[in-house]
């Protein structure tokens, strides 16, 4: 079974957000990279399925050259083999990303048993990627997938493949005929951590790159703006025993105390 997961390379934002001067980029000179949440389950899908079924694992990814890391740490999860659609580090829009990628699968020799992706991404969270790849190659696509189970045909000839997803408290079941596309969620599964055989494994591993040409499309950025949030202020009641009345008596117009 030969399954492509897609991932992206987003920066890690735990602290602050900036806005570089020109309000179309994120500050991200203090700020680490991963791969987004639902991706790094995507990847561990793939692996534990390859891991039953047989096959491999390619990861790829469209990025700078600095997005060879993050398939270093996918490879060190148990992938098999890495692939960088490198760029010159602009922001590639859906309908590009989509249409690159559509043009990478359709170079594989044998092409894929199962396209993965992670739901949306970490960062601009836009849900399309999936559905625009699996529109272009006429392949069927379902969305926030919680579990993957696949059905086999006479022995150890794939037949189809069975995605679960939760929906208003309810659980829909799709059953797709392979090749598929599925964009799975976080929480499909607890991704492993990476062995030390397997960093280092990841660490000698050749990534196959390629650069595609810049590709324009119609929606345009505007501009980035950091959402307003709301503002609390402390207020100290008091200190050592001066306090105790004030606190006393809030706790009485709280209710706590009668």
């Amino acid at each position: 079974m030969q399954i492509l997961v897609c991932v992206k390379r987003v920066p890690m934002v735990g602290g602050k957000i900036v806005i570089l001067p020109n309000g179309q980029e994120l500050d991200t000179r203090m700020s680490g990279f991963t791969i987004s949440p639902h991706e790094e389950c995507a990847v561990e899908e793939a692996v534990r399925l390859t891991e039953r079924y047989g096959g491999g694992v390619t990861v790829l990814t469209l990025g700078p050259a600095e997005a060879a890391d993050q398939l270093r740490d996918m490879l060190a999860l148990g992938a098999s083999r890495a692939v960088l659609l490198e760029t010159d580090g602009r922001e590639w829009g859906p309908m590009a990303t989509a249409a690159t990628i559509v043009d990478a699968i359709r170079g594989e020799d044998g092409g894929y048993d199962l396209l993965l992706f992670g739901n949306e991404s970490a960062d601009t969270g836009g849900y399309q990627v999936a559905v625009r790849v699996a529109h272009a190659l006429g392949l069927p696509c379902v969305t926030g997938i919680k579990a993957i189970e696949i059905t086999e045909n006479g022995g150890t000839a794939l037949g189809s493949v069975r995605a679960r997803r939760e929906y208003h408290g309810t659980e829909e079941v799709f059953d797709l005929p392979l090749p598929a596309v599925i964009s799975v969620k976080e929480g499909i599964n607890l991704p492993r951590y990476p062995s030390l055989p397997g960093r280092l494994r990841a660490k000698r591993a050749v990534i196959e790159q390629f650069a595609p040409d810049w590709r324009p499309e119609g929606l345009k950025k505007l501009g980035l703006r950091v959402a307003a949030t709301e503002r609390r202020r402390a207020e100290i009641l008091g200190t050592g025993t001066d306090g105790v009345p004030v606190l006393l008596a809030l706790l009485i117009e709280l209710g706590v105390l009668k």
